[in-house]
């Protein structure tokens, strides 16, 4: 049986749908670019590491001929690749290029400023306390830019382990925690190094703390949350993590509507953490049939938008410029990714991949 065919769970009353959820805008940047790869080039086309934390988004890439790779060395001389958005080391990136073939970044900018702090204040002489989790893809490519002079921690215990530190101490982030999981770490950081230098405009990604602040806008009402997103997406895990924090009696996180609990009932509440496409919410959505209708609770609206890397904008800009000539077309319009919704290019990408 298909997703689409699955029957309704029963019980549901009413669904609250937070506002925003899913895609953020560098999810969106980076979807865009991976699909508009996969145009440009005969497959297969590589991408280093997951391109965002979404087994679906990851699965519909690979029928599309995406190769995903943890280790450049397993990349063919000459084949384009990918670098994901989560931010790769700088090592990583120079083997990359060694490689021979097309090298796209697609690392949120949100992780690039993180990645400069870095630098900066590593060539200031500054020691720094980086806040973020042991092993996740974005903390690994940061620590690698300045890995002398970087502390990882992820809790007020491990800050008190830090050893004692003589130079000027930095405290950055990894751009996904939660503010719960940064506000604690950063108070004991700070009361350990009352010097500490912080960055004017806090690391942690704008779309996060909206999800989060959506979710909190509606759990009190809810008998049940459905947080739609990957194991290991972090953004996702802590959305799940703040909702049980909230009260929510029930919290669950689902890949997709397949997964849904037949026993949940009541007033569900329904997100999807930053790297889940929209549709899957429409899934969840229709299988929850609520039988009192869904109601969207917005706190904000988003607007940011990251185009895509400029290499990869000349890239396609040519493609163009060569089909319209070779079909006798007039001057080619301007690439206009910024109206285009990187879910509807999933979709399409699924509807056109060989089965």
């Amino acid at each position: 049986m298909s997703e689409n065919a699955q029957p309704p769970v029963g019980g549901v009353e009413k669904v609250l749908l937070a506002g925003p959820r899913g895609f953020c805008a560098g999810v969106e940047m980076a979807i865009k670019a991976l699909a508009w790869m996969v145009r440009a080039f005969e497959p297969p086309v590589y991408c280093y590491h997951e391109i965002v934390h979404n087994q679906l988004v990851v699965e519909r890439f690979q029928h599309a001929g995406v190769v995903f790779v943890d280790d450049i060395a397993e990349v063919p001389a000459g084949r384009p690749i990918m670098l994901s958005a989560h931010g790769s080391a700088p090592e990583v990136v120079a083997a990359a290029r060694d490689r021979g073939g097309y090298v796209v970044d697609a690392v949120c900018p949100l992780v690039t400023k993180v990645h400069h702090e870095v630098k900066t204040r590593a060539e200031k002489g500054y020691q720094i306390v980086y806040i973020g989790h042991e092993g996740h893809e974005e903390a690994v490519g940061t620590m690698a830019v300045a890995p002398d002079v970087i502390h990882r921690v992820e809790s007020r215990e491990e800050v008190a382990a830090l050893p004692d530190l003589e130079q000027p101490v930095a405290v950055l982030a990894q751009t996904t925690l939660s503010h719960r999981e940064w506000a604690g770490v950063l108070d004991a950081t700070r009361e350990r190094f009352p010097e500490l230098w912080q960055p004017g405009r806090s690391d942690l990604c704008f779309a996060t703390t909206n999800r989060q602040s959506a979710l909190m806008e509606i759990a009190p009402r809810c008998d049940a949350m459905v947080v739609i997103g990957s194991a290991n997406s972090s953004n996702t895990n802590a959305l799940a993590g703040l909702a049980r924090e909230a009260g929510c009696r029930e919290v669950y996180r689902i890949n997709s509507a397949i997964e849904l609990p037949d026993i949940i009932s009541g007033v569900v509440g329904v997100t999807a953490g930053a790297s889940a496409p929209e549709d899957l919410v429409r899934a969840v959505i229709a299988r929850l049939a609520p039988t009192q209708g869904v109601e969207e609770v917005r706190v904000t609206d988003e607007d940011e938008y990251f185009p895509p890397p400029r290499n990869l904008r000349e890239l396609l800009g040519g493609i163009d410029a060569v089909t319209a000539v070779t079909l006798g077309g007039g001057t080619p319009a301007p690439l206009n990714d910024r109206g285009i919704d990187a879910s509807d290019v999933l979709e399409s990408l699924t509807e056109s991949s060989p089965t």
